[in-house]
């Protein structure tokens, strides 16, 4: 293995993180460089405000910010509040939904949230800033855009970029719209570079096209190197990209999902995944990973245990975990239902369908869903299957004050009458 002079280029490479860079000893000597000095390199992160919050599939480039700024960094987390008016065509079969002013408000204060929790912002040296493009494109004149901007970039090698050249190999139509969206990304590095001399953005590899249009044009207009650092695309030992869960995404605030479901999606990782989840998940020591991930057989849940407490502290906090760890333990281990469960209120419990418990709780999407997990012994209530899809809920089945549902082996939750 390669030996950087930088730390934090050697953290990125032995917990995994590291996948293609720019130009790797340049970048690495500007790290080293600014690490001896003390004086911190500035680095971006970008998301656009599609939604109010992140998921576990943006945790990745999230994490290498946090080992940014724990080296000593200045990380900077720019909300795309103009690029999400456009869409990132980088994986995409179709343009993106056009968002109401509201709507990217609401999304934005969401991010800002979500950025804080594996951040710390404030005003000191090498604390997080969030920007937002839309401050600098929004006044931007299109003729002036296209003159300043356009210039520098060519038609024929914008066609090869992955995030086009998939595109139209699929035969999928792409919007003139889209087809700028690497002009505003190279863009958003340059501004960024001028007005707080940042040099690299970091993000998965799926943004390579989008942070090269970012170099080259540094390069070429402003005469300047700027670095771009990506992840690898992580998926599981199936080749699945993790981020879902039965095909929900694993949110990053509270308020899209519970900390207990949190904590139950480290907890459920397959075993071949545990090691390289510990590495990337949590902010463990390597060595202290190096021996978790050497456990076998039975032993291996309690490197899954560890590694579901500590993601679960660094995104809700060490209360949360602890008390999703302690739910976990008696629903699990112990047998009982513990407090955290997702729970269902209802004005009365008597006479309601089964079917309908499932849905409204959110174990099921739909009654045909429903209907053949009962016919798998797939949905419980208090642990028992359910085998009549025509079963109605009633006292019986109240067990201090609450029904315990169950889907499978690993989704639990409450139904309470109010």
């Amino acid at each position: 293995m390669s030996t950087f002079k930088s730390q934090f280029f050697n953290i990125m490479v032995e917990r995994g993180f590291y996948n293609q860079c720019t130009n790797e000893d340049g970048f690495d000597t500007y790290l080293y460089e600014c690490e001896k000095s003390g004086k911190p390199a500035v680095g971006y992160l970008g998301s656009d405000p599609t939604g109010d919050s992140l998921h576990v599939g943006h945790i990745v480039p999230l994490m290498m910010m946090r080992w940014f700024q724990k080296c000593g960094h200045k990380p900077l987390t720019l909300v795309g509040g103009a690029t999400a008016r456009i869409g990132d065509p980088s994986g995409k079969d179709k343009l993106r939904p056009f968002l109401s002013e509201e709507v990217l408000t609401e999304n934005i204060k969401g991010l800002k949230k979500s950025f804080g929790k594996f951040l710390k912002f404030g005003d000191g040296a090498n604390d997080a800033l969030m920007v937002d493009n839309w401050d600098w494109f929004k006044n931007i004149n299109y003729l002036s855009f296209l003159r300043d901007v356009g210039t520098y970039y060519s038609v024929n090698r914008m066609l090869t970029m992955e995030s086009v050249k998939s595109r139209l190999d699929r035969e999928q139509p792409m919007s003139f719209l889209e087809f700028n969206y690497m002009l505003l990304q190279g863009y958003d590095f340059c501004e960024l570079y001028q007005k707080y001399g940042c040099r690299a953005q970091i993000a998965g590899s799926d943004q390579w096209g989008n942070i090269t249009s970012g170099t080259e044009l540094g390069r070429r207009k402003y005469d300047v190197e700027l670095f771009g650092f990506t992840s690898p695309i992580i998926t599981d030992s199936n080749g699945k990209k993790m981020g879902k869960s039965e095909g929900n995404a694993v949110w990053i605030n509270e308020e899209k999902l519970s900390s207990y479901d949190y904590y139950q999606y480290f907890r459920n990782i397959g075993d071949a995944e545990v090691g390289k989840c510990l590495r990337i998940y949590t902010d463990l020591p390597i060595d202290e990973v190096r021996c978790l991930e050497a456990l076998q057989d039975k032993e291996i849940n309690e490197a899954k245990k560890i590694l579901a407490f500590e993601a679960t502290k660094i995104c809700r906090g060490e209360e949360e975990a602890r008390a999703a760890q302690e739910t976990a333990t008696k629903v699990f281990e112990q047998g009982t239902a513990g407090g955290e469960l997702p729970t269902l209120v209802v004005n009365s419990i008597e006479g309601m369908s089964v079917i309908d418990a499932f849905l409204q709780i959110g174990f099921v999407e739909s009654k045909g869903e429903a209907r053949r997990l009962i016919k798998q012994s797939g949905l419980k209530i208090n642990d028992k299957a359910v085998t009549d899809e025509n079963y109605k809920l009633s006292a019986a089945d109240i067990v201090d004050g609450q029904i315990k549902l169950s889907q499978g082996k690993k989704k639990h939750g409450l139904i309470k009458a109010a």
